[in-house]
């Protein structure tokens, strides 16, 4: 059996984060829940993945930003149209691309930072 995988994560506005993550990098809003025990969420990923992401606020809790520019969500996109549509998806949604901190990332790849500036990466390449 093959587990399924969710991160999670907290930030101070979930609805600062939808653009990049539904319009931009394209994932569905599978879920939401609202004043759970003071907890706001949402889940959002691709209906038939074995992953999601969830994002949560907890009312009267701060959370700031990123730590560092390094913590990165790195999606694997080998095929190259698939990546072009990924990345013009990304553009046409008002992202534009960042420098990486390890410029590794940027021989096959783009950097994007959200709200909170975490960055994913769009890597236009296979996981070996």
């Amino acid at each position: 059996m093959t587990p399924h995988l969710r991160i999670a994560r907290p930030t101070d506005d979930i609805a600062a984060l939808l653009p990049f993550y539904r319009d931009g990098l394209g994932f569905a809003v599978l879920s939401q829940f609202a004043d759970h025990e003071g907890f706001y969420g949402v889940m959002l990923g691709h209906p038939d993945a074995p992953w999601h992401l969830e994002f949560t606020h907890a009312q009267g809790h701060t959370v700031g930003h990123a730590p560092t520019q390094d913590n990165l969500l790195v999606l694997y996109l080998p095929d190259p149209d698939d990546w072009q549509a990924a990345t013009s998806r990304m553009a046409q949604a008002g992202f534009a691309p960042k420098p990486a901190f390890n410029p590794y990332w940027d021989r096959n790849g783009l950097t994007y930072e959200d709200a909170d500036g975490y960055r994913v990466v769009l890597q236009n390449a296979s996981w070996t």
